[in-house]
C-alpha cells in the first residue's frame, strides 16, 4: 500500500483546509499489561518467585497451534501533522497491509 508524504486536509485547529504531513505510527503497546490481573503487574508485585508451586504465575505448557497468532499483517495507523499550526491529528482507523511505502 502506497501512502503519499503530504495531503490537503481539514485542520480542526486552523478551521480550514491546509497542507498536512502524513506519518505512520505504531499501533500501541501490548494489550492488558496494566489490567488488574495483568501478568506485568503481578511480576512487579513479586509474584511467581520463591520455592513451591507458583500456580497461575508458574511455568506454562507449550502453546498449542490453535492459540498461536494467526494474523500475518498489522493495521497501520496514520498521524496527520498540519504544516500551518504544527498540531497533529491522529487517525485511529487503520488499513491492513503487508508493507506500507511512503512516497
Amino acid at each position: 500500500m502506497k501512502i503519499p508524504k503530504g495531503t490537503q486536509r481539514y485542520c480542526p485547529y486552523c478551521k480550514k483546509k491546509t497542507e498536512q504531513k502524513i506519518k505512520i505510527v505504531s499501533t500501541g503497546g501490548k494489550r492488558g499489561t496494566l489490567k488488574r490481573g495483568g501478568i506485568a503487574r503481578a511480576m512487579l508485585r513479586g509474584l511467581g518467585v520463591g520455592i513451591g508451586n507458583k500456580g497461575k504465575w508458574g511455568s506454562k505448557p507449550a502453546v498449542s497451534k490453535f492459540k498461536r497468532k494467526s494474523k500475518t499483517t498489522k493495521k497501520t495507523n496514520i498521524m496527520y501533522t498540519c504544516k500551518a499550526c504544527g498540531k497533529s491529528k491522529y487517525q485511529k482507523k487503520g488499513k491492513r497491509a503487508g508493507r506500507v511505502i511512503q512516497e
